[in-house]
């Protein structure tokens, strides 16, 4: 696949999208500690190691693997100005052949939350899925009481879908969520008339 013959980077207006890294690990824990609260809401519950140097680890190389097959693109958020970490985007669960689609996640930590970051790393990686990896469908869902990830994902370009009843375990519970998607021939509620 072509992203694993070379380096893959997202450059944006504010922010380099790049896959995770054995250095980030300080970052990447202290902004996952210091945001808890605030993530912990929306966030399937957190193991025990989870803020761990071993679990980083395996997710530095779960990353490189998941490039590497084509199954998942998972970039962290560095703002390009002081390189700071702001978030993480992960385009997973890659399906090739006809459904050609894949499933977006994000977080963003406490510090950084409803400045745009998000806003354009989504429009980044939706751009780069279209362009760069043919997929014709980007998939997304969150709470239905998440009301800033859905104008989020609204303001994207995402459309709103319907409802999955227990779709993902959210804080130790299963929790039903609204479902959105962004197609890249956006043909939803048009008929060909002839």
């Amino acid at each position: 696949m072509l992203l694993a013959k070379r380096k893959l980077r997202i450059e944006t207006e504010r922010l380099s999208l790049r896959p995770p890294t054995h250095s980030d690990f300080r970052a990447w824990s202290a902004l996952r500690e210091s945001s808890r609260d605030f993530l912990s809401p929306w966030e399937p519950s957190w193991a025990e190691d989870h803020l761990s140097r071993k679990a980083f680890t395996n997710r530095v190389y779960w990353a490189q693997r998941s490039i590497g097959n084509g199954s998942a693109v998972p970039l962290f958020l560095m703002r390009r100005a002081d390189q700071e970490l702001v978030g993480a985007i992960t385009l997973d669960n890659i399906r090739r052949g006809p459904a050609q689609a894949g499933t977006l996640g994000y977080w963003t930590g406490q510090p950084f939350a409803r400045q745009g970051y998000m806003r354009e790393a989504i429009g980044a990686v939706v751009h780069h899925a279209f362009s760069q990896l043919d997929l014709s469908r980007i998939e997304a869902a969150c709470l239905p009481e998440n009301a800033a990830s859905r104008g989020l994902l609204e303001r994207s370009g995402f459309k709103y879908e319907g409802v999955a009843q227990s779709y993902l375990q959210i804080a130790g519970r299963w929790r039903t969520h609204v479902l959105y998607a962004a197609l890249r021939s956006d043909r939803r509620g048009k008929t060909a008339v002839g």
